[in-house]
């Protein structure tokens, strides 16, 4: 196997995305090392709020939240997981499990951000942060959530995924930008497409983009599932703010999200939303209403006067 090192010159001038690049070396399991890219924007003494992408995006997508989030007086801490975005890319992906990235992103987030912190995630930033809140509700201070859930097999998925699953399994190309496309509601520029494409120059670079949508644990035999259940009970007491922000538009997830609310102590009596002419990528359609929520649960947190 061989861990693909992100090339700088296609990272050049990408629109909207000033920020500076963060790096920590991760342990990624059997003798194998690489680093994890991460932006951490604002003040290092502001109250942080972790901002979890998912899949196939990197942190890129958070370009138009971390702005509002840092002069609202919030810490923003975006990583780019492991195969995503800058970050370093194992080429197998067999080598890609729901518990390695689990463990990739605790590795990170105990080296960077060990104190309490808000959370905002979407899509497979929510399998694993919910996952995350579920293990050690004290960590986290509030949570909004976006078309995300935390699956317990059952074998209950929506016709959308399924079909991205398949998709995802047998495209013979797998066209990122293109893909972050479709998911949106606003019509994505040329160059924001590029962008996404960005990490992604072959094959090789795209095998853990390709792993993820096969490692929902929907059907009962998957790996994860015992992990989940259990992380359930934690989610399912915590009692501070949790709020569900989701998309109309989302045939994959966006049936979600009165599901998630409707399971979650913190959640009752919060101003959960299902935001109009809004896709799977939620950040790109909504990211004032989405950097609202997470500013107004900060303050619920007391984090924020």
């Amino acid at each position: 196997m061989q861990v693909i090192t992100h090339e700088p010159n296609r990272f050049a001038d990408l629109p909207g995305y000033p920020f500076r690049e963060n790096w920590l070396r991760i342990d990624l399991g059997e003798g194998y090392s690489g680093r994890m890219h991460y932006l951490d924007e604002g003040p290092k003494d502001a109250p942080p709020v972790l901002l979890l992408h998912g899949e196939p995006s990197w942190s890129y997508l958070y370009r138009k939240m971390i702005p509002l989030l840092v002069d609202a007086g919030l810490r923003c801490l975006a990583p780019d997981l492991i195969g995503f975005g800058k970050s370093d890319k194992p080429d197998d992906q067999t080598f890609y499990t729901y518990a390695r990235h689990v463990d990739w992103l605790r590795q990170w987030r105990s080296a960077v951000v060990p104190q309490v912190a808000g959370l905002f995630c979407q899509d497979w930033g929510g399998l694993l942060g919910l996952r995350l809140v579920g293990e050690k509700p004290e960590r986290f201070a509030f949570v909004v959530a976006s078309n995300t859930f935390l699956p317990t097999g059952g074998g209950k998925a929506s016709p959308g995924f399924l079909a991205w699953r398949e998709f995802a399994r047998a495209s013979a190309d797998f066209p990122i930008g293109a893909i972050m496309g479709r998911g949106c509601q606003t019509p994505l520029s040329p160059a924001e497409v590029a962008a996404y494409d960005a990490p992604f120059p072959d094959a090789a670079s795209k095998a853990g983009a390709r792993a993820f949508p096969q490692l929902v644990p929907i059907e009962d035999d998957k790996p994860g599932v015992a992990e989940n259940l259990a992380a359930w009970e934690g989610l399912a007491a915590f009692d501070r703010p949790f709020l569900t922000l989701f998309g109309e538009d989302d045939p994959v997830l966006g049936e979600a999200g009165p599901l998630l609310a409707k399971r979650i102590k913190g959640a009752k009596g919060q101003p959960h939303a299902m935001l109009s002419s809004c896709g799977h990528f939620s950040q790109e359609d909504r990211p004032a209403e989405l950097a609202e929520g997470v500013i107004a649960m900060a303050r619920k947190a007391g984090l924020l006067a």
